[in-house]
């Protein structure tokens, strides 16, 4: 919501959530990502949306991914925070520690939303969701995806490394990548007012042609 405020002031703003968290209705069990992807497209016809820039934080650069394989006439640009996962550490042990390493990293008005949106999904919904990111082969997708994406890295997020960073940009045939000083992982949280500042001077026409 903080990066969403502040985009507001010059565009208008849309904060879907997916079902199963925050405070949509709660399916029986964790969706996948094509589903995901399916149901955010649907999500956008009840709305009357057309093609749009997305911005995704951490699993959601995921869905978007996988949105524009899907039904790419929706993807008009996107933005991508922290995208998951590296490629290199595919595994639950690597990115619990890197979760750890980053969540130091954090302000601390953090914890407590974030501590509420895992209650509100439950225990179970977010270990499945988290098997079906690690299962996810991102960097198999990139080439694919035709529209511009920014990538955002915070200086700070032990989750996604600088090199992993470097090759999700390098992988999107118009990728860019730029790093955010002092950001962590929750870059639309910890560093909204730097990241509203990039994208709205971002010109994805642009990139690539």
């Amino acid at each position: 919501m903080p990066l969403a405020r502040r985009l507001a002031s010059r565009d208008r703003v849309y904060v879907p959530d997916l079902p199963g968290f925050g405070r949509s209705a709660k399916v029986r069990r964790a969706l996948t990502l094509p589903e995901l992807a399916d149901l955010l497209d649907e999500w956008m016809s009840s709305c009357s949306l057309g093609a749009a820039v997305m911005v995704g934080n951490s699993f959601g650069c995921e869905v978007v991914a996988e949105l524009a394989l899907r039904h790419p006439e929706r993807l008009e640009a996107a933005v991508f925070l922290g995208p998951t996962i590296d490629r290199r550490h595919r595994n639950v042990w690597s990115q619990a520690w890197r979760f750890v390493a980053t969540a130091v990293r954090e302000p601390l008005g953090l914890a407590r939303p974030l501590l509420a949106d895992y209650l509100q999904a439950g225990v179970k919904r977010p270990l499945q969701t988290l098997r079906y990111a690690l299962r996810d082969p991102l960097e198999a997708k990139l080439p694919r995806i035709a529209a511009p994406i920014l990538v955002l890295r915070g200086e700070n997020d032990a989750i996604v490394p600088q090199r992993w960073a470097e090759e999700v940009a390098s992988l999107l045939p118009r990728g860019e990548l730029r790093v955010v000083p002092g950001g962590a992982h929750v870059l639309n949280y910890d560093s909204a007012a730097s990241v509203a500042a990039i994208v709205e001077a971002w010109n994805p026409a642009a990139e690539g042609g």
